[in-house]
């Protein structure tokens, strides 16, 4: 059944997908592992458009598919998961208005058990500032796809170091062109090769807070 999930969102099956979430979640499987085998049908639809089998409106299906998923596993995770870890703030940065990445980051993010607020895209760095001041969030995402969104992330950064935010929060910046020269160019903590990578290094975070 996991195979078929798995394969299904790879070939863009959007009926098939949603039947086949819908028919585990009735049978008990754990939401976790549904959405599990949903990210890896999306790291195979990532994998076929680097091969060039895929293309940019591939990626936006497959986006849209995995987000109507996740609605349907949302709820039941949230009643499991109970207590939230944390709270974080993502958005994808002023200038930049792809959100594919900063969506699948935010699904996992929510179904690790985390509370967070989506900004959307085209974030101006105020926004960023005002939503952390008003959440108390422990960790900021900032997301682009744009090299030109390298700089807003700098900006953005620097805005919550002029709100005397910095100290009190983690930055991880992602994207497709972002890489740890980025990152050092930035001023954030650390950069999310991809969705999962972003989860990692929030439950690093979290969990030290909670230690300390």
């Amino acid at each position: 059944m996991t195979d078929q999930l798995i394969k299904a969102l790879s070939d863009l099956e959007e009926e098939l997908v949603l039947k086949l979430v819908q028919e585990r979640l009735d049978g008990g499987d754990d939401p976790l592992a549904i959405l599990d085998a949903c990210r890896e049908g999306m790291a195979q639809v990532g994998k076929r458009y680097e091969d060039g089998e895929y293309y940019v409106s591939d990626l936006i299906m497959a986006g849209e598919i995995f987000k109507q998923a996740n609605a349907i596993l949302s709820e039941k995770i949230q009643v499991d998961t109970g207590k939230k870890r944390g709270t974080v703030v993502m958005g994808t940065v002023e200038g930049d208005i792809h959100d594919i990445g900063k969506d699948l980051v935010v699904g996992l993010l929510k179904a690790g058990g985390y509370e967070v607020i989506d900004l959307g895209v085209d974030v101006p760095a105020a926004k960023f500032v005002n939503a952390v001041t008003e959440h108390s969030a422990s960790v900021v995402g900032l997301s682009g796809l744009l090299t030109t969104s390298f700089d807003a992330m700098k900006d953005t950064i620097a805005a919550l170091d002029a709100a005397g935010l910095r100290p009190k929060v983690k930055v991880m910046v992602g994207g497709g062109p972002v890489n740890e020269q980025v990152r050092d160019y930035v001023g954030a903590d650390a950069m999310g090769a991809d969705a999962q990578a972003a989860v990692t290094l929030c439950n690093g975070w979290i969990e030290s807070v909670e230690v300390a």
